[in-house]
């Protein structure tokens, strides 16, 4: 199993940013791939952010303003959010899949940390 932990989320003013992070345990060894999600209220969970091998891959709603990290030797995933806007709002989580077969769904998920953006 792999226990993921979130963290970094807040208040922020639109423009600013944010950088979440997301300490990963357990079979850490066994991830082909990390993300990073958001559900905003009255929505339904979207796709963010991914890493898998050397391949990033972003929605095209944060393009250019979201960077995802990952450091294997301290088990973190990082997201570092700049330029936010009111619609980033929501709650992150961190999730990740250990069987190149399974999908998100299938995986490992943290219990998320709010950002909210507002003036």
């Amino acid at each position: 199993q792999v226990q993921l932990v979130e963290s970094g989320g807040g208040l922020v003013q639109p423009g600013g940013s944010l950088r979440l992070s997301c300490a990963a345990s357990g079979r850490t060894s066994s991830t082909v791939a990390m993300g990073w999600f958001r559900q905003a209220p009255g929505k339904q969970r979207e796709f963010v952010a991914a890493t898998r091998g050397f391949t990033k891959n972003y929605a095209d709603s944060v393009k250019g303003r979201f960077t995802i990290s990952r450091d294997n030797a301290k088990s973190m995933v990082y997201l570092q959010m700049n330029s936010l806007k009111p619609e980033d709002t929501a709650v992150y989580y961190c999730a990740a899949i250990v069987s190149e077969r399974s999908s998100w769904d299938q995986g490992y998920w943290g219990q998320g940390t709010q950002v909210t953006v507002s003036s």
